[in-house]
C-alpha cells in the first residue's frame, strides 16, 4: 500500500500518545501506596487501568511501528550494514548516553547517602551486576524504561533473520512468538520484554506483505470500544488481585497488549481528525525525549516527596505526572535551541518538523527513510 502523509501523522501521533501513557506506568510508589490495597478506591482502580493494563499496549505498538518501517519498501531496499550503522546511532547510542547519565547521577548521589533504596545500591553491586545497570545485558537498566531500546536493536540485529521466517513460514513464525509472549512462564533471554519480539515481527509481516493499515479504520469506534472495555475489565480483575496475578490473569495481560496494540493503532483514525490530534502528531522529536527523561525525573519526585510531602498518595501521582510534562516540554524547547548539537545526538538525530516528507527518495538507503523508528518502556515495580 502507499505510505502517504496520514500514515505518517498516525505514527507520530501514537508515538507522543503511547509514550506519554508510559509516563503513567512508571510513577513511583512503595507498598504502603499500592493501588491494589484499594485504598483510594476508584483513584487506585484507575491507576491499575492506566498502568497495568491500557499503556502496557504501549510497548508493543510501537514495537510494530518500528518493524513495519524498518521494512515497508520490501526486502529488496533493505541494506543490513547501513541500518545497523544508523541504527547504533538512533538507538543505541541514545540508550547508552541516557542510561550512563543516569548510573553516573546516582554513582555520584549515592557517595553522599542520598537515593539508597530508591535506585539500587551501585557502590556495592558486583561487577555482573553493574554490567545489566549500565547496558540491560541481563536485567532492566537503571533507566528502566531505556530497556525497549537495547531490546529494539537486538531485534533490529536480528531483523534479517526475522524477516525471512516470515517470508517463508509467516504464520507458523507468528504463533510461535504469540504463544512464547503470552505464555507467563516462557522467558526469552535475548530480550528483556517478549512481546517486542513479537511485535516487531508483526510489523515486518505488514511491511513485506503490503498489508493495508487503514483496512480497520471503518471499524474504528467499534475496535476503540472494545480495547478500551476490555483493559477495563482486565484492570478491575487485575484490582482485585493483585500484585500477585494469577497465570491465567497474566496470561490475558500479555494477549491484551498484543492485540490491543491493533485496537489502538485504529484509534489514531480517529484522533488524527482533531486540531489536538493533528498539533500532537506535529510535535516531532519531543516524544523521544520524554521517553528517555521521564523516569529519572519521576523518582527524583518522589525521592523529595518522601522528605516532605503529605500522606496523600493522589496529591503526589497527579502532582508528578503534571509537573513532568511541563518540566519535559520546556528542556525539550531549551536544549533543542541552545544546544542543537547535543540535542540531535540525545535524541537519535530525531527530526522537529511537523512531519516526515512523503516523495519517494532518490535511493533506498535507510537513512533517507521519511520516519526513524522510534520507541517506548517499563514500570518502577515493573
Amino acid at each position: 500500500m502507499t505510505f502517504d502523509q496520514n500514515l505518517s501523522s498516525r505514527i507520530n501521533l501514537m508515538r507522543i500518545i503511547l509514550i506519554s501513557g508510559i509516563v503513567f506506568v512508571h510513577v513511583p510508589h512503595n507498598p504502603e501506596t499500592s493501588p491494589f490495597l484499594g485504598v483510594y478506591g476508584f483513584f487506585d482502580w484507575l491507576r491499575v487501568f492506566l498502568g497495568d493494563a491500557l499503556f502496557r499496549i504501549g510497548v508493543p505498538c510501537l514495537s510494530a511501528i518500528s518493524g513495519y518501517l524498518l521494512f515497508r519498501k520490501g526486502m529488496q531496499a533493505f541494506d543490513y550494514l547501513a541500518t545497523v550503522k544508523s541504527k547504533a546511532r538512533t538507538v543505541l547510542l541514545p540508550f547508552l548516553l541516557w542510561n550512563g547519565a543516569l548510573v553516573a547521577a546516582v554513582l555520584l548521589l549515592q557517595r553522599f547517602g542520598v537515593g539508597v533504596g530508591y535506585f539500587p545500591d551501585l557502590w556495592n553491586a558486583t561487577p555482573r551486576e553493574m554490567m545489566s545497570h549500565g547496558a540491560a545485558v541481563e536485567e532492566f537498566p537503571l533507566n528502566v524504561p531505556l530497556y525497549f531500546l537495547r531490546d529494539l536493536f537486538v531485534c533490529i540485529l536480528l531483523s534479517p533473520i526475522l524477516a525471512f521466517l516470515v517470508r517463508r513460514y509467516a504464520w507458523a513464525t507468528l504463533g510461535v512468538l504469540l504463544v512464547i509472549t503470552a505464555w507467563p512462564e516462557v522467558t526469552l533471554f535475548i530480550v528483556q520484554k517478549k512481546s517486542i519480539l513479537f511485535s516487531f515481527t508483526l510489523g515486518i509481516a505488514l511491511a513485506l506483505y503490503k498489508i493495508d493499515l487503514k483496512a480497520l479504520d471503518a471499524h474504528a469506534v467499534k475496535i476503540t470500544a472494545a480495547v478500551l472495555g476490555a483493559s477495563a475489565i482486565l484492570a478491575t480483575a487485575l484490582y482485585f488481585t493483585g500484585p500477585d496475578f494469577p497465570f491465567e490473569l497474566e496470561l490475558l495481560r500479555n494477549l491484551l497488549a498484543v492485540f490491543g496494540a491493533m485496537g489502538l493503532w485504529a484509534s489514531s483514525s480517529l484522533l488524527i481528525r482533531s486540531k489536538a490530534g493533528k498539533r500532537l502528531s506535529e510535535t516531532g522529536s519531543l516524544s523521544f525525549w520524554i521517553f528517555c527523561a521521564h523516569y529519572p525525573l519521576l523518582v527524583m519526585m518522589w525521592m523529595v516527596w518522601n522528605r516532605g510531602g503529605p500522606d496523600f498518595y493522589p496529591a503526589f501521582y497527579l502532582g508528578a505526572v503534571a509537573l513532568s510534562f511541563i518540566i519535559l516540554v520546556i528542556s525539550n524547547a531549551q536544549v533543542r535551541s541552545k544546544l542543537p548539537k547535543l540535542y540531535a545526538v540525545l535524541t537519535g538525530s530525531r527530526s522537529d518538523k511537523p512531519g516526515p516528507s512523503i516523495k519517494a527518495p532518490k535511493t533506498s538507503h535507510p537513512a533517507q527513510r521519511p520516519v526513524e523508528a522510534l520507541p517506548a518502556t517499563a514500570k518502577v515495580n515493573q
